[in-house]
């Protein structure tokens, strides 16, 4: 089932995998659309949605972005010339963005994450957040405060049903 959702002044985009665990582990600072370097095989599993987001992570590395611990699903046609599941992967940015952010991860805290991969008129492309963690107490209070909504709404409607 694929998710193809379009904003005013957009292509369509079709959403491939999304992390939402990201944004319960983490306080999202900023949002960056960035590109991704994959082989022939990588790009067929993605089209069948075989990835998977949780636990990965980019870091700079001698002035390239890389992408650590994505998980994508061996293309079972590729044989013995697939790809390696879990390699680190290349992601395309212009290179002050990438100075920027790596002047920003050395600071205390803040991580880069994957929210979401999908693609836009064709290409691969990688939802890429500047994030500072999340401590115990800040997701307790923050499922607090959604379970605090879901029974005001749950007391709004049971009022309009009468």
């Amino acid at each position: 089932m694929t998710a193809t959702h379009g904003r005013p002044g957009r292509a369509a985009e079709e959403l491939i995998a999304e992390n939402r665990k990201a944004r319960h582990d983490f306080f999202i600072e900023e949002v960056y659309e960035c590109g991704l370097v994959l082989t022939g095989s990588e790009v067929k599993s993605l089209r069948e949605h075989r990835v998977n987001l949780r636990d990965s992570h980019a870091r700079t590395r001698n002035g390239e972005l890389l992408l650590y611990n994505m998980h994508i699903a061996a293309y079972a046609p590729a044989g013995r010339f697939g790809h390696a599941e879990k390699r680190p992967r290349k992601l395309l940015m212009h290179r002050r963005e990438i100075e920027r952010l790596s002047g920003r991860v050395r600071e205390r805290g803040y991580s880069l994450v994957p929210l979401r991969i999908y693609f836009s008129r064709g290409l691969a492309k990688i939802e890429l957040a500047l994030a500072k963690g999340k401590r115990l107490f800040d997701k307790r209070e923050a499922l607090a405060r959604k379970a605090a909504r879901r029974e005001i709404e749950r007391l709004a409607k049971a009022r309009q049903v009468r």
